[in-house]
Formats: structure tokens, C-alpha cells, sequence
């Protein structure tokens, strides 16, 4: 059975997010955008000829705002009937707006005004968080589920964060923000863990994608952006491109110990130059600090 897939356009601010409905005997929804961008989306289906009560299935890459937030709008609006599938390592993201919070704190919290970014992630989350919901199902590697027919096939691919996912259909592989080349509109890519990261990125290489799918349109090293529906050859680029970055932070972290300044980017100051990073690492959301935080981590666990 053909599957057909429509990217469909879910803006939040300076971010360009995109779910994806899979339209097959049973509709799914891959990633929900957040409350706003997620009120679109059942004008795009009636547009697609399709209806959001006839959605069956709501599957979340992961437990990042931009990706869950409007999964409890879209969860209503399919009068609760779609089942509404993540991780149970990121669970905790869908279930509670604190999660967003704390996870913000232990990541970057120690770089920039904690108080700041308690209030700013609060106040995200109160706004671009539709709802707390339970998930109806949580997966882990390797699992499958049956969209009438049409075989899902969950692949782990941590890294971005713990407990992210693919989801794979047909040569369809659906990486939320797994594949992140030289980053979205902040101009890095973000990840919590670089070596989960780097894996992951040759977990989906090995899976020799015929589409692969982005979470947003992320850039090349010349800044253009790649589509978010790529086909054979722009995976193997995006892919290959993301695993050149990493390698490239990857160096430079490791080639410049991390000093205390007076920049806004200490004390990653040295790094950022090295990469070449001019972005402001206190906007929020922004990938700097975690990433950077992530390979600090890895260091001390040598």
C-alpha cells in the first residue's frame, strides 16, 4: 500500500515548524507545532479533502514544545479519539508544563540568568502548551503500530533529546529534529547528548531513506535551508552535512578548554569564534548552551 505524506506549515515566531499527516486508511499526524500553529492545521486537512475527526493517529518525535504543544488541541479536535504516541522516556514532556521548565534549567540554566529563563520558559510553556495529556501509548525502539494496515516501525534516535524517535514507513522516515545540519533559524544545532547524537545520525544513514522528513527547514553550511521533505539524495546531504557539523563542534570544543568571560557566549567565548558563531546564545529558544553543555558533559565522564 502507497503511503502519502503532505508537510504542513506550523509557524511559532522566528521558527518555521512543520508537521506531516500521513494519509493513509488510518490519518496521522507526525508533531503538532504549539497551540497557535496547531489551530491551523484542520483548515489544512479540510483543504487536503480530509478531516481532523477522522485523524487516528497523533505520533510526537519527541517532547519539545514546538513538536507536543498543540497535541492536546489536536487531541480534542479529533473528538479524543486518536491515539497519541511518544516516548516514555520523553512522556514527561507531554504530560507536564514543568518538564519544559526543568529541563531548561539543567541544561542551560547555569549560562545565563536562571531567574530570567525560569520566568521566559514558564511563561512559554503556559502559552504555547495546549494542554497536559497523558499519552495513549508510549513506544520504544523497535516497536510497530498498525495504521490500518500501513506498518510504523519506531526507531530510537537519541540525542536531540533522550527519548526522541523516528518514525518509519515505507522508505518514509519521519527525524523530528534528529537531522539538524548547521541548525534552524539560531544558526547551531542543538543536542543534549553529541554522542547519542552522532549515533543516531548514522542509525538513519544505515537506513538508506528514500524521504526523509525535518521538523524545520534546517541549514546547509552556506545558510540556505534545506527543504523539510527531502528525497533520496538531500537525506544522504542533510545527513552527511549534520554529521560533518557535529564533527566540527566536536573539535573545537575539544581543542579549546572552556573559559569564564565577559562575553554573552561564555564560556563557550572561544568556541563560538572557532565555529564562527555570531547568534545570540541567551535567545530562547536556543540550542548554544545545551550542546555545548552536552559535550562538557561527555568530558567529565571520560
Amino acid at each position: 500500500m502507497s503511503v502519502v505524506v503532505h508537510p504542513i506549515a506550523a509557524p511559532w515566531g522566528r521558527f518555521a515548524l512543520y508537521s506531516f499527516l500521513i494519509d493513509g486508511p488510518e490519518l496521522a499526524i507526525v508533531d503538532t507545532g504549539v497551540t497557535a500553529s496547531a489551530a491551523g492545521i484542520p483548515a489544512e486537512l479540510e483543504r487536503l479533502g480530509r478531516r481532523i475527526e477522522d485523524v487516528r493517529w497523533i505520533l510526537l518525535t519527541h517532547g519539545h514544545i514546538d513538536h507536543v504543544g498543540g497535541a492536546h488541541a489536536l487531541w480534542e479536535a479529533t473528538g479524543r479519539r486518536a491515539e497519541v504516541v511518544i516516548s516514555a522516556t520523553d512522556a514527561p514532556f507531554l504530560r507536564s508544563r514543568r518538564a519544559h521548565v526543568d529541563e531548561a534549567l539543567a541544561l542551560r540554566g547555569a549560562y545565563v540568568d536562571a531567574a530570567a529563563l525560569e520566568a521566559a520558559k514558564t511563561a512559554e510553556a503556559l502559552d504555547a502548551i495546549s494542554g497536559e495529556l497523558e499519552p495513549t501509548r508510549t513506544v520504544d525502539d523497535g516497536d510497530v503500530l498498525d495504521l490500518g494496515g500501513i506498518e510504523v516501525r519506531v526507531v530510537a534516535v537519541p540525542g536531540h533529546t533522550q527519548g526522541a524517535v523516528a518514525y518509519v514507513v515505507d522508505g518514509h522516515v519521519f527525524v523530528g529534529d534528529a537531522v539538524q545540519g548547521y541548525g534552524a533559524a539560531s544558526g547551531f544545532p542543538g543536542y543534549e547528548d553529541p554522542d547519542a547524537y552522532r549515533a543516531s545520525l548514522e542509525k538513519v544513514l544505515a537506513l538508506e531513506p528514500r524521504h526523509l522528513y525535518l521538523g524545520h527547514p534546517y541549514r546547509r553550511a552556506d545558510g540556505t535551508p534545506f527543504p523539510v521533505d527531502l528525497d533520496e539524495a538531500g537525506a544522504r546531504e542533510a545527513l552527511q552535512t549534520s554529521l560533518d557539523r557535529e564533527a566540527q563542534v566536536r573539535t573545537a570544543v575539544t581543542a579549546i578548554a572552556p573559559a569564564e568571560s565577559a562575553s554573552a557566549y561564555s564560556p563557550f567565548e572561544r568556541v563560538a569564534h572557532e565555529l564562527g558563531y555570531a547568534g545570540d546564545p541567551t535567545l530562547e529558544p536556543s540550542p548554544f548552551f545545551t550542546t555545548l553543555h552536552g559535550y562538557t558533559q561527555e568530558a567529565r565522564h571520560v
